[in-house]
This record gives structure tokens, C-alpha cells and sequence, in this order.
């Protein structure tokens, strides 16, 4: 009964979604900044089929499923906000420019400047599991470390070493001429996306009761200040091309702007904080949208987290060159 109450539940949403949205838009906005690059979509990267062996497909679920096993009510162990790697990593980390992991094992390791070190794919995923999932680390020979790796890997395996593959990770939107504005995001938020994730932001708990169906986008079940989408040009790429429910690229609704307008207010709510001390150790080396400084380039952290960005891109580049 619950799965088919979940069910009629999707169906009523996603037709209330796309009817507002649709219907309310006179056509899909394909003509925007991003329409010059498009390339044919057969050229990206679409994760492989059949999942091989039971490693492989646990390491899916957890992705898919991450509370259930280790959330505040896991049956593994308790070590995160309640949310789901998928809540950020779409279709279980499967999604063009859903935050997808098509490109995690031909990268992995590198070097993040972040944490000035060469990082392996454990340590990145638990930098998610302490940053967007405001928890602990797990254990790195955990049985579901070693899935989830061995999932990530199988996704990228036809990937070749040190490329990244097209339509892989979130999609880099232009700069915008001004400041990403969260008083017109709040509107746009209101019209969007309020009616999956609340007006307050709450989301929507799934009736199980251990995870969520609508993740929550600010608040203290949300992710972190340390979290990637916690920069809102992450955030704003992960919103043009996913949301609201049931799109998918290439094809958009929201317009760069909203996009950027969006981010900026759902990043302006109140967010965990955590200790961000050991990061960017070469300040110089932040990014231009990192929201807390020091910084180098002589820009505040007003101008870091909402723009204009371009101001401080022309400024680092004279910075480099100078060097």
C-alpha cells in the first residue's frame, strides 16, 4: 500500500509540476547563453547497463538509498543528515549533468586544492558524507565504501584515464553581467520550487519516514556550508538543467538568470556550519564563488558568494600574469 501511495503521490506532483510549468511558459528555453555550445547529444557519456555482479548493485542501492543504511535510523550504521547521495547525485549518480560520477574513476585520484593533497575516490566521498550529507566519515574498508567505489568505477569504465567525459558532473553556466540577486529568487523560487520542497524549504520525508522524497534545501537537514553546492555556481548548474522535476538537458525551462537568481536564495538561507579551516590552504587557489575568505584578489565575501564574478576573473588573471 505504501508503494502504490507513493506512486499516485509522484504522478499527482509531477503532473502538478509540469502542468504549472509548462503551461505557464510558452515553450521550452532553448535559446539562452548555453545554445551556441550545444553539441549532438549521442556525442556524451551514458552510463553502462546490467549491473554485474551484487558488489556493483549494493553499491548503487547505497547511492540511491543512503539513509536507509546509514542515516539517523540506518540499519548499518548512523552517520548522516537523513539525506541520499541521489538527492544530489540524480538517478543514482547516473543523470547527464545531474551531478553524475561518469567521470570519478578517470580522474581519481588528483589533486584538490581544497585540501592541498592527492585524494582518492574514498576520501572524496567522504568529504560528501561530512560536507553535503553533514556527517561523519566512514570507514574506508567498510563493505559500503568498497561498493560504492566499485559502483563509481563501473560507471566510468569505458571513461578514458585523466579525460572527462561530456555531460559528466554539473553543467558551468556563464557568468552573469551583475550580481545573482536572492530577493528575485525568492520569487522564482515561490513559482518553481516551492511546491516539491516547501515553501520553508522542509522538503518532503518520504513515508518511510527515513529519507526523503523532496530533499530539503536549506535548514539543518540540508547540506553544509562546506558542501559543493554550497557555491552557487554549482548550485545554479545543477538547477538550469535538472529542475524543476522532469527536466533534463539539453532542453531547460528556467533561463540562466533564474538559474543563478535561484541559487543565490536558497544559498542565502540558513545552512550548517562547519569548520572550514583547513581548506584552501593557498588562498589564491579558492574559487572565484568560494563564499568565505581570506582572499587574495581583493574582493569581500559579499561580491565571493553572489557576484559579479567577472570583476574578480579579470582581476586574478592580471594577478597571474604579473607573477
Amino acid at each position: 500500500l505504501a508503494v502504490i501511495w507513493l506512486t499516485i503521490t509522484l504522478i499527482e506532483v509531477n503532473t502538478h509540476i509540469l502542468q504549472n510549468t509548462f503551461f505557464n511558459n510558452e515553450k521550452l528555453n532553448n535559446i539562452d547563453s548555453l545554445s551556441k555550445n550545444k553539441h549532438h547529444i549521442s556525442d556524451y557519456w551514458v552510463a553502462p547497463k546490467e549491473l554485474p555482479n551484487n558488489q556493483i548493485k549494493y553499491g548503487k542501492e547505497l547511492i540511491a538509498h543512503t539513509a536507509l543504511y546509514l542515516g539517523p535510523k540506518g540499519s548499518v550504521g548512523q552517520i548522516s543528515n537523513g539525506m541520499n547521495c541521489q538527492n544530489c547525485h540524480l538517478d543514482a549518480g547516473t543523470k547527464l549533468y545531474g551531478n553524475n560520477y561518469g567521470s570519478v574513476a578517470s580522474t581519481y585520484p588528483k589533486f584538490r586544492a581544497r585540501s592541498g593533497t592527492t585524494e582518492t575516490i574514498e576520501k572524496r566521498i567522504n568529504d560528501c558524507f561530512e560536507r553535503s550529507l553533514n556527517g561523519q566519515p566512514l570507514d574506508t574498508h567498510s563493505n559500503e565504501m568498497q561498493a560504492m567505489v566499485a559502483y563509481m568505477k563501473w560507471l566510468g569504465k569505458d571513461v578514458e584515464k585523466n579525460t572527462i567525459a561530456k555531460g559528466s558532473g554539473i553543467m558551468d553556466l556563464p557568468y552573469l553581467e551583475r550580481a545573482a540577486s536572492p530577493q528575485q529568487g525568492k520569487i522564482l523560487y515561490e513559482q518553481q520550487c516551492a511546491s516539491c520542497h516547501k515553501k520553508d524549504g522542509r522538503g518532503e520525508q518520504h513515508p518511510n519516514g527515513k529519507e526523503w522524497t523532496y530533499p530539503p534545501l536549506w535548514g539543518e537537514k540540508s547540506y553544509n556550508q562546506g558542501a559543493g553546492l554550497y557555491r552557487i555556481s554549482r548550485l545554479a548548474g545543477y538547477i538550469k538543467y535538472n529542475m524543476p522535476l522532469g527536466v533534463k538537458y539539453p532542453e531547460s525551462i528556467l533561463t540562466d538568470d533564474d538559474a543563478w537568481d535561484i541559487a543565490a536564495y536558497i544559498n542565502s538561507m540558513p545552512h550548517p556550519q562547519k569548520d572550514l579551516s583547513k581548506d584552501w590552504s593557498d588562498a589564491s587557489k579558492k574559487p572565484i564563488d568560494h563564499p568565505f575568505g581570506i582572499f587574495t584578489d581583493g574582493f569581500n565575501e559579499q561580491q565571493h558568494k553572489y557576484g559579479p564574478f567577472k570583476p574578480i576573473e579579470e582581476k586574478r588573471k592580471k594577478l597571474r600574469t604579473n607573477k
